[in-house]
């Protein structure tokens, strides 16, 4: 028995990389997933793969219509909604003085903004039957780092936000945590790190690897599952110890 049997998930960012990862995970434990992404050539050929058990839907995090068609998809097609994964995200990598206003803007509507809307689209339906959200934070939502000045902003704001919906959400039966994984060894981080790069980091780890997605997949599973039914509001670690400190 899948350990998700019976629910229907959403996730966001969910075309390629992390997010696919996760929709493969949800559907072989027993999930329906709806793929959202701007995506739309690899969201499609990802719900294909996966079959009757998945669907994929054009999203834009930062449009809240397009949010609101994505719960609709939902709900017409698996007629509940008792998952949310928040995945999408983007890097940027500029300090105060380098940032535009424009750049700026750009990651704080899809880190943050993106965040806000999926929560305020998907509780519409989710309350009917509680569930559980889980927020794609960062060890950035944790511990800044110099020339990251949206990215960590944004990711510190999805930790509040989500403590916020926890309160807000436990009267529906809803838990909301989130996830703060460390250096994952996604495209979008090898775009930015090489070799030796991911080598110097992963040296400040407790665990001297980087993360790869199958340890986010899992965590974002037991969150999404009934094995986490006494967890809301809390931050979950994922980054091989980089946090707690060196050695």
């Amino acid at each position: 028995m899948g350990r998700l049997n019976g629910k229907v998930a959403l996730i966001s960012g969910a075309a390629r990389g992390q997010g696919a990862h996760e929709a493969r995970l949800f559907v072989a434990e027993g999930a329906s997933v709806v793929i959202g992404d701007v995506l739309a050539d690899e969201g499609r050929a990802l719900a294909d793969e996966l079959g009757a058990s998945a669907l994929f839907v054009e999203l834009d995090v930062t449009s809240e219509a397009s949010w609101t068609n994505a719960v609709r998809a939902a709900e017409s097609r698996f007629g509940r909604l008792d998952i949310l994964v928040n995945n999408a995200g983007i890097l940027r990598r500029a300090t105060i003085e380098e940032s535009s206003v424009e750049e700026f803007d750009r990651v704080i509507a899809v880190n943050q903004r993106g965040v806000f809307l999926g929560m305020k689209a998907a509780v519409r339906l989710m309350k009917r039957t509680g569930g559980s959200i889980v927020n794609i934070s960062s060890t950035a939502g944790m511990k800044a780092a110099a020339g990251h000045v949206a990215y960590v902003g944004s990711k510190f704001a999805v930790r509040g936000m989500t403590k916020v919906a926890a309160i807000e959400f436990a009267k529906y039966g809803i838990r909301v945590n989130s996830v703060h994984p460390g250096l994952i060894g996604t495209d979008m981080i090898r775009d930015r790190f090489d070799d030796a790069g991911m080598a110097a980091f992963t040296a400040n780890q407790l665990v001297n690897r980087p993360g790869t997605v199958e340890d986010v997949a899992n965590l974002v599973l037991f969150l999404a599952s009934d094995d986490s039914a006494f967890s809301t509001g809390a931050e979950f670690m994922c980054d091989g110890g980089y946090t707690v400190g060196t050695r």
